[in-house]
This record gives structure tokens, sequence and C-alpha cells, in this order.
């Protein structure tokens, strides 16, 4: 296979990650679920947020490393994309039902999503080893942007005063209900992921990028040279910095990702605006903002880890989350404030999902990211039940500021340990 065919895994990659990138895009649906005639509390519909989320964690730990490893991405991203359409239908059929919505997008969707999740990552580390934070934050961009579509697709493409779809206003316009819409979605994510897994395999043994010389002995342990089991990770204290790390980061960002919709109806109305008002602005403010922020920091936060190391590109996005996430809850009732917080913390948020697999890949190894990457990717799933069920809780108790500010704190005091603490394993019998 010609070296430049690996940019044809990337494309494919993308593709994938565009519609599991669906998670997402759960705004579009909590304001609907919390109407007639669903009438779900808050916290159920954070339920459900986080019970994709942690079983997307625990089946890509479990199940889908392992499988991919033997089987090869092709095959583990044609499953994923499988089950993920099928737990939407299945959601769609279940009508106003709680438990059918939870077991079809929180169980099914989020064991299709953790299938198909790893996969590109596992097989771009392959074939980019020379370019691992760049090409990392590229595999996982589409997860970011991919929210931006699914929203949008239900509200209609418009953008403030900008309307790129005048006279449409998205499928819920249309008269779409949201069971309706959970279908076409599952239908859709099931061709689409099948579709980008053709092009997604590994490279041949021993193959190397043309003019990349692999790390020397001496440069192995920071680079990717050095490969580590599970086991042997789970035993240094870096994975365990590393784990805690992501989990607060994750707590930060899905929190925001699951409420901004329901806090900002509440922090928008408070202001003066209309319920309708602050619904389009909040809309606006994830479906807009945050998503496309995700994706573009996905990508930047990556690029800049290649040129200034993974550790302080780590520690710097710790610390302007921790700003940001303290500041969202004064500014979040204004306009201007919840759209700029919404993209900070959507551009901080896209970073982990660069940056992780990224000190992974140079910590643990190249050659092991597959296996090893799920486990540091459990605390997304442990963040995603701490992070929007503590959301979901303060906003039916009428007491945001619990939720943002305890995250912003956390995330400041990781940024000081990673900065001051973290450092490079020495060797695979450490």
């Amino acid at each position: 296979m010609k070296t430049l065919n690996r940019w044809w895994v990337v494309a494919g990659g993308i593709l994938i990650q565009l519609c599991l990138g669906a998670i997402y895009a759960w705004s579009a649906f909590t304001g609907k679920l919390t109407a007639p005639p669903f009438d779900f509390t808050r916290t159920r519909t954070q339920v459900i947020f986080s019970v994709g989320l942690l079983t997307f964690a625990v089946v890509m730990a479990l199940v889908a490393g392992p499988w991919q490893k033997k089987a090869g991405p092709r095959k583990v991203a044609i499953a994923g994309g499988f089950v993920l359409g099928a737990g939407y239908v299945l959601a769609g059929l279940a009508g106003n039902h709680f438990w059918g919505i939870l077991v079809g997008v929180g169980l099914l969707g989020g064991a299709g999503i953790g299938l198909g999740y790893v996969c590109p990552i596992a097989a771009l580390v392959k074939w980019f080893p020379d370019k691992k934070g760049l090409i990392t934050g590229l595999a996982v961009a589409g997860f970011g942007f991919g929210a931006l579509i699914w929203i949008k697709l239900t509200s209609g493409f418009k953008f403030g005063p900008v309307d790129l779809t005048p006279g449409w206003a998205g499928l819920y316009g249309m008269g779409w209900t949201v069971s309706q819409v959970f279908i076409l979605y599952g239908i859709l994510f099931a061709a689409l992921v099948v579709l980008g897994a053709l092009v997604l395999v590994n490279p041949p043994a021993g193959w190397t990028p043309a003019g990349w010389t692999p790390p020397s002995a001496a440069t192995a342990a920071h680079s990717g040279g050095v490969n580590f089991g599970a086991a042997q990770m789970a035993r240094t204290p870096q994975f365990w910095i590393v784990f805690l790390t992501f989990l607060v980061g994750a707590t930060a960002g899905l929190m925001v990702i699951g409420v901004i919709q329901l806090f900002g109806k509440d922090a928008l109305t408070a202001s003066g605006l209309t319920v309708d008002k602050a619904n389009i602005i909040a809309g606006t403010a994830m479906g807009l903002f945050y998503a496309l922020l995700n994706g573009i920091g996905r990508i930047i936060w990556g690029s800049l880890s290649d040129r200034i190391g993974r550790k302080n590109a780590i520690a710097l996005m710790c610390l302007l989350q921790g700003i940001v996430m303290i500041a969202f809850y004064f500014i979040g009732g204004r306009e201007w404030g919840i759209y700029l917080a919404a993209a900070l913390i959507g551009f901080n948020f896209g970073g982990n999902f660069a940056l992780f697999p990224a000190i992974t890949a140079d910590y643990f190894g190249n050659a092991n990211v597959g296996t090893n990457y799920p486990w540091v990717f459990m605390s997304y799933g442990v963040g995603g039940v701490v992070g929007p069920v503590l959301g979901g809780i303060m906003g039916d108790a009428k007491a945001w500021m619990w939720a943002f500010i305890p995250a912003g704190v956390a995330c400041l005091l990781m940024a000081l340990i990673v900065s001051s603490f973290l450092k490079p394993p020495k060797s695979a019998t450490a």
C-alpha cells in the first residue's frame, strides 16, 4: 500500500467519527424530552446521556480494544455502526417510554460508539507515527463536528443572523417528532459508519512513512518506542495522573454538553429574555459555538502538542478550562457570555481527545495504543456520569453554581498536578 493511501484512512476515520459524535447532539433532544408527551425530569435526561457515555467507555475498554487488535479495525467499526444504528431505531420505536430510550440511546447507542471510536485512532497512530498529535486531532475532530450537523438538522442551519437554510426550520420545524428523528438518525449512522469503515485498515507489518526515522533507544521512553501492556501501564503513577486529568476534563465538558440548553434557558430568562429567545440562544451556543470549536480544538491542541509537548499542552488546557468553567456561571445569563463560554469550553474539551490518545502512545507505546487508550478512556465514562448527573441534580435544585464552580476548581488543581509531577515512565518493566 502506498504511503499516500494513508490519507484515505483519515477520511474514513473522520466519516465514522461524524456519526459517533451524535452523542454530543443530546442537547437537541433534552428540551423536547422535558416537555409533553415525555415529561422527563432534567435529571432523567442526563441519566440517559450518562449511561450512554459510561457504556461507550466500558465497551471500548473491555470489547473494542482487544477485539480490534485481533480482528482489525474494519470489522469492529462496522459492528459499531450497526449497533449504534439499531439503538437509535429502538429508541424511536419506544415512543415516550423512558426505559426504551435509555436502552436504545444509552446502552445500545453507547455500545455502538464504544465499538467504533477507538478503531480510527488505533489505525491512524500506526499510519502516522510522525504526526501523532495532529493526526489524533484530525481523527477525532469529526466527533466534535458531528454534533453541529446532527443538532442543526433538527432546527435548521441558522447561526445568529446568518441563515444558511432560509425558510427551513429543520426536522422539528417540518413536524418531525423526536421518535421519528431517532429512527432517521439510526439509519444514517449505520450506513455512514459502514461506508467509512471500508477503508479502515492497519498498515503492513514493518511499514514506516517515507523520511521518518523510528525513535532511538534514548528517546523511546517519550515518543512511543517503549511498549507497555495494560497491566504494566496501570502500575505506573503516570497512568493515574493521566486518568484523573482526563476524568476532570471530561466531567467539565460533558456537564456543559448535557445541561447547556437547560442552564441557558434558566439564566437567560432570569435576565429578562423570553423562553423562546432563550432557547434559540442556548441552542446556538451548543449547536454552533460549542460544537464547532470542539472540533477545531481537537486539531489545534493536537498540533500544538507536537510543538510544545504533550505535558505542557495538557496543563495549559486544564488551566484555561478551569478559568472558563468558573466564569460560565457568572456570564451565562448574557447572550455574548453564553456564546463565549460555550466556544472556549468546547475548544478546550475537544483538546482532550487529541492529547490523551497521543500521550498514551508517547508514554506507553504506539503499538499498544489500541488496547491501552481504552483504559485511559474509562475516565471519560466516569466523568460522563459525574458531570451530567451533577448538572441535572443542581439544575432541578436551581443551584447551578454548585455544578460549574467545583468542576472549574478541579480543572485548575489538575493543571497544577500535571505541570508539577507528570513525566515519562522509564521503561515497560517499571
